[in-house]
């Protein structure tokens, strides 16, 4: 995004803060609708899209850009930026900006939860039970993406009126959490019996199928249940099976998907790459994939002009060159050349029009996992599931090629990768996993393979892989080229990842006493980018 761009945005955001009563500024944005817009909306639905959109971080894009590409999309090394925007010291490179680390908490908080509440406020009183549940389920969604970037959240006094909130642990956010799955699957469960049709007008989803959404919240059960599998291995059971055997079942096809629309709007990724060029290939992708030989690439991101074939001339029959993580960048037209993102995105192309959120391709590699943990209700192998994975990912990103010879590859693994503009960039793969399955492998061996591809099929929704990676070590990521950690906000180590997002300044200034209590919650690490969350401890896989 253009510096000036991110300037207004902010002197704006931060003159409303000033002005706004503290109640007012965490329970309703400034662009939500009021409890009288929606009283005149007799049908208590035509706002609900625009929610359902903003989910997936359609609006404002400032918000995708600091709190989506340049934050797990860049953790995870998907893309990476040719733009130094703070003089290489960001959080690409570990070093804690307040203004980047408030995107994801103004999408959450503006854009999703203060609308939500109202429309679940109005249709409430209005005795309309589904749409009531489906604000919730928006806040559910919103509330778990942003909790694997902070930790503690506003949730359980959300929407009192109050001046100062106290933040909910990641213990009592998960148990509210399936408690709210629970009454809204309820609610859905005896809409769907009922044949009700309120939400087909109002769907960019599911086009008001309630079995569907049964299977998205059924699905989200599960997801959540495998994040706090090393935190609290009972509760995370107990909650997986019970999404796993539920009759109405889990999204396995493609056609299940939750995507989220852009109602018409530009994917946002595509004009930070297109218009802005503050996108490209991360070298993550060009380790992997061209190691792998995966078509996938193809939809991911461009190929590099002819005229730049001394950008790959490691590998010249693959013409895409990455950008590392947490690079140095000597000069950004240097790397305008490097791949950008691939025209499956753009606003013609097949992907262009919405924003996938979790996917069938998700759902079968988290029950490889569960079934390698031994959770029971699962009908498969380990090995079955895996490929499933595998296989309904190509179907879904439109991968051309031959699935099944990928899938008994047993020789291709990662490639080292190299920076022609500075070879300070360049590294030698930590990866030595291949394709095919490995019946006779160890437990972390067949984990490792597990979430190598997940972290492919993961490209543009990485915010579960990079909770993914902090809980399991996987994939072996490269190390960032330029580490700006510090003892203020917190080092991060060699081999290692950012752990979280330190809570955001205007809730520092405004609402001191509910952070200090919030950072005795994250524990002895404290309110910094280096303190693992609860659901990421420091403790074997097995």
């Amino acid at each position: 995004m253009k510096k000036i761009i991110s300037i207004i945005t902010l002197m704006i955001f931060l003159g409303a803060c000033v002005s706004e009563d503290r109640f007012k500024e965490i329970n309703m944005s400034g662009n939500s609708i009021t409890p009288e817009s929606l009283a005149q909306d007799l049908n208590f639905g035509s706002r609900f899209p625009n929610i359902l959109r903003d989910i997936g971080f359609r609006i404002p894009w400032g918000d995708a850009q600091y709190g989506v590409d340049w934050g797990s999309d860049n953790f995870m090394r998907h893309t990476g930026t040719p733009l130094d925007e703070a003089g290489g010291r960001d959080m690409m490179s570990y070093y804690m900006v307040d203004y980047w680390n408030e995107a994801i908490w103004n999408t959450t908080y503006n854009s999703v939860m203060a609308p939500a509440n109202v429309n679940k406020i109005m249709a409430q009183e209005a005795n309309a039970d589904l749409f009531a549940a489906w604000a919730e389920l928006f806040q559910v969604i919103a509330l778990s993406r942003a909790t694997v970037y902070y930790g503690p959240l506003i949730y359980s006094e959300y929407g009192q009126p109050k001046k100062q909130f106290d933040y909910d642990s990641e213990e009592y956010l998960y148990e509210q959490f399936f408690d709210k799955l629970d009454q809204i699957q309820s609610v859905f469960q005896t809409s769907a019996n009922n044949n009700v049709q309120d939400l087909v007008r109002f769907d960019a989803s599911y086009n008001g199928n309630l079995t569907k959404w049964l299977k998205m919240i059924n699905s989200l059960r599960l997801r959540l249940a495998m994040r706090i599998v090393k935190a609290d291995p009972v509760l995370a059971r107990t909650q997986g099976e019970k999404a796993i055997q539920d009759p109405v079942g889990l999204i396995l096809s493609n056609q299940d998907n939750f995507n989220t629309s852009l109602l018409g709007g530009t994917y946002p990724v595509w004009t930070m790459s297109e218009d802005w060029g503050d996108c490209r290939m991360g070298s993550g992708m060009e380790e992997v994939l061209i190691g792998y030989e995966d078509p996938r690439i193809h939809v991911f991101f461009q190929p590099v002009a002819d005229e730049d074939s001394d950008l790959y001339a490691d590998h010249p029959a693959w013409p895409y060159k990455g950008i590392a993580g947490g690079a140095y960048l000597n000069k950004k037209d240097n790397y305008l050349p490097f791949s950008r993102l691939g025209t499956y995105f753009s606003p013609s192309g097949a992907g262009g029009s919405f924003r996938k959120i979790l996917t069938a391709a998700e759902v079968h590699f988290i029950l490889a996992e569960a079934k390698l943990r031994g959770w029971n209700g699962l009908n498969k192998t380990v090995q079955e599931y895996y490929e499933d994975g595998v296989r309904t990912s190509w179907e879904d990103w439109r991968a051309t090629g031959d699935v099944e010879a990928y899938l008994s590859n047993d020789t291709n693994t990662p490639i080292d990768y190299v920076d022609p503009t500075d070879n300070r960039n360049s590294y030698n793969t930590k990866i030595s996993i291949t394709i095919k399955w490995d019946e006779s492998a160890g437990n972390e061996e067949k984990l490792e393979r597990i979430m190598m591809q997940k972290w492919i099929d993961s490209f543009q929704k990485s915010n579960e892989m990079w909770s993914d990676h902090r809980r399991t070590g996987y994939p072996r990521l490269s190390d960032v080229s330029k580490n700006d950690s510090n003892e203020t906000w917190g080092i991060i180590p060699h081999g290692e990842v950012l752990k979280r997002y330190v809570f955001i300044l205007r809730e520092r200034q405004n609402n001191a006493a509910g952070i200090e209590e919030a950072t005795k919650k994250l524990g002895p690490g404290g309110n910094k980018i280096s303190t693992r969350l609860w659901i990421h401890p420091d403790k074997p896989n097995f």
